[in-house]
């Protein structure tokens, strides 16, 4: 199945190599509610194991706004910290400015909300009667006055500047085991999914986009949510995994808290050097860009703010062609096995800006159905240079 999946990926990324258009509706403004992985209007539980890249927030005062973290409060009372988040915590109980600015986010969110649902002229209307297992979602504008189940993979098809909004007037299901795959240099951060029912994430899948619910979500054990959380009401996380897409939001408001740095003890690897090997991609939509090999054998992959979107490839050398063919936007792409992801293909992460050795601070550990830690071995790094 992931060698069918790979050849469709490479056939739609050539494809569309070279559009330089945008398609699709216009952005929905995000506003300051797009400065967080996840934001809630009431509460936010997670399981110990769960795992957030990017800023939690809650609008909320009371006792159990937050459940299942961590936190360390920092010196300035206005945020914690988590060992479950690579970023902030705050509520409403924080020292100001936080109250005032999970607010603003709040009411920022409920007016993206409505944005994204009022949307006239769809481009797609009850697409498969809310039974979209299977489709390959161009970008657009789909609306469904039901619910939508996804019930088998799917895949969404387009370039790196083109758009989705799905207007789901009814609850959402994604199946166990059920993945979203993104070809072409499709991105996270222009997809918008939303909701004015529940939201289900099932265990063991792969969702992309932003998520915009009116209620609230839940996400099964072991999800993994390559986009942004926004709910009315609660988010719950079952050993989860959310990671904030680049380029989702503007710089926080200079009212907001200071971000703390992020310090993390440096993994295991069989190699610290920095190897002078060159490699020539296939894929050359400008120019004839070329590759360096930035570090390599490394048993931890590169997590960073600056992070693009992924995809599973069968070698390194496919992971930056991949790479190649984000116009614009690639510039690192970093190749490891990741045993969390059920498969013997490789885990293809891209990033924005090149990045060393010091910035590969992830070395897994996320619960695995039989008992184990998720390991991420063999990682190389290859930054874009010129030939």
């Amino acid at each position: 199945m992931h060698s069918t999946r790979l050849n469709f990926v490479r056939a739609v990324l050539l494809a569309t190599i070279g559009s330089s258009l945008a398609a699709g509706p216009a952005v929905v403004p995000l506003g300051t509610a797009g400065n967080f992985a996840i934001l809630a209007k009431s509460r936010v539980n997670i399981d110990a194991i769960s795992a957030i890249t990017g800023d939690v927030g809650v609008d909320s005062a009371a006792s159990n706004a937050l459940n299942g973290f961590q936190l360390v409060q920092d010196a300035s009372q206005q945020f914690w910290t988590s060992a479950q988040v690579d970023g902030r915590v705050l509520d409403a109980a924080a020292a100001p400015p936080t109250p005032a600015v999970l607010a603003t986010a709040v009411q920022d969110m409920n007016t993206a909300f409505r944005d994204a649902m009022t949307r006239p002229n769809p481009d797609f209307k009850g697409l498969g009667d809310g039974r979209i297992g299977g489709s390959v979602l161009t970008p657009g504008l789909y609306k469904w006055t039901t619910g939508v189940t996804i019930s088998s993979d799917i895949t969404l098809s387009g370039g790196p500047t083109d758009t989705w909004i799905f207007q789901i007037s009814g609850s959402f299901n994604q199946a166990s085991k059920v993945e979203m795959t993104l070809v072409g240099g499709a991105l996270p951060q222009n997809i918008i999914w939303a909701i004015a029912g529940t939201v289900t994430f099932g265990s063991d899948t792969i969702f992309q986009g932003n998520i915009l619910a009116k209620t609230n979500v839940d996400i099964d054990e072991n999800a993994l949510g390559n986009g942004c959380i926004f709910a009315g009401k609660a988010v719950s996380l079952d050993k989860a995994t959310i990671i904030r897409p680049g380029g989702v939001a503007a710089p926080p408001p200079t009212s907001s808290p200071t971000t703390p740095p992020v310090t993390s003890t440096p993994p295991p690897t069989t190699t610290t050097s920095s190897p002078t090997s060159t490699f020539t991609p296939q894929c050359t939509p400008t120019a004839t860009p070329c590759f360096s090999v930035a570090f390599q054998g490394l048993n931890a992959s590169i997590q960073a703010s600056d992070f693009l979107t992924f995809t599973l490839t069968d070698t390194p050398e496919e992971c930056i062609d991949f790479c190649a063919c984000v116009p614009g936007g690639c510039a690192f792409a970093n190749s490891y096995f990741d045993n969390d992801k059920n498969t013997t293909m490789l885990t293809c992460a891209i990033y924005a800006s090149c990045h060393t050795a010091a910035d590969a601070t992830n070395t897994g550990g996320q619960s695995l159905p039989n008992g184990g830690l998720s390991t991420v071995v063999n990682s190389t790094g290859f930054c874009l240079t010129s030939c």
